[in-house]
């Protein structure tokens, strides 16, 4: 059985409050179980293989080696994710049939992050592509959390871990022609960049903007990009940007 499960970033969250809360107790296999049913029937988990108990203990399991080791404390990891999202705390809900110690347990969890979705950054080509699935993640010895991520259409081989400070963000959108308006002269942008070896979303800073007329179907503005990894500008349309959530 492959005990090396994708679990979603919700679920790590997740996973983390609770074994802050009641440590080894959490590797319980009947606790797991619920745990495990509870993950598979949860929404944001549609379409994918349904979690099996001996994938959480296994987790936990991995999390308490990592806390005999002293790493950093996991309140560090977990503030991080909360960083990331931006996100307000609320009361857990779990099934009614959880073990005794959780349900008198005041355990935090992140909700709202199910709802969303991902992409990293490789430190291979210093490209962002979406995230499929948030495997693991540990802490430096300099208190950064970084995550193992699977990116969407690729294979386990080209997983990566990455600083989720500084490489996971909320997943950009894709330009429509009726929100040109939204992306102007300083914004951050995700732009499509064909170079000879190789076609990938990169970030790049706009610069300039030339425009024209138009209707809801096209857009027929010019937007000069400066891309940040080696500081080449290039002239693009809108089919080759994606705009930031917060524009």
């Amino acid at each position: 059985m492959d005990l090396l499960a994708e679990f979603t970033l919700a679920e790590i969250v997740e996973m983390e409050n609770i074994y802050k809360e009641i440590g080894a107790e959490a590797l319980d296999p009947d606790f797991c179980q619920r745990l495990a049913t509870s993950f598979s029937f949860a929404p944001n988990r549609a379409g994918k293989p349904a979690t099996t108990w001996e994938q959480v203990q296994s987790w936990f399991e991995d999390r308490q080696k990592e806390s005999l080791l002293k790493v950093a404390p996991p309140s560090v990891a977990l503030k991080l994710f909360v960083d990331l999202s931006d996100a307000t705390l609320t009361d857990a809900t779990f099934p009614n049939d959880a073990s005794e110690t959780f349900q008198k347990s005041k355990v935090k969890k992140v909700t709202d992050l199910s709802d969303l979705t991902f992409e990293a950054k490789s430190s291979r080509d210093y490209a962002w592509y979406d995230v499929s699935a948030f495997l693991s993640y540990r802490v430096l010895y300099t208190g950064e959390l970084e995550a193992r991520v699977r990116f969407a259409g690729f294979r386990n081989t080209d997983d990566e871990w990455v600083n989720v400070k500084k490489a996971v963000r909320e997943r950009s959108i894709p330009l429509e022609p009726s929100e040109c308006h939204r992306v102007k002269v300083g914004d951050l942008v995700l732009c499509f960049r064909e170079r000879q070896e190789l076609a990938v979303y990169c970030d790049a800073h706009v610069v300039g903007v030339q425009r024209r007329s138009h209707d809801a179907r096209d857009c027929g503005c010019i937007f000069v990009v400066r891309y940040e990894y080696d500081g080449m500008e290039e002239s693009v349309q809108w089919q080759r940007l994606c705009r930031r959530p917060a524009q």
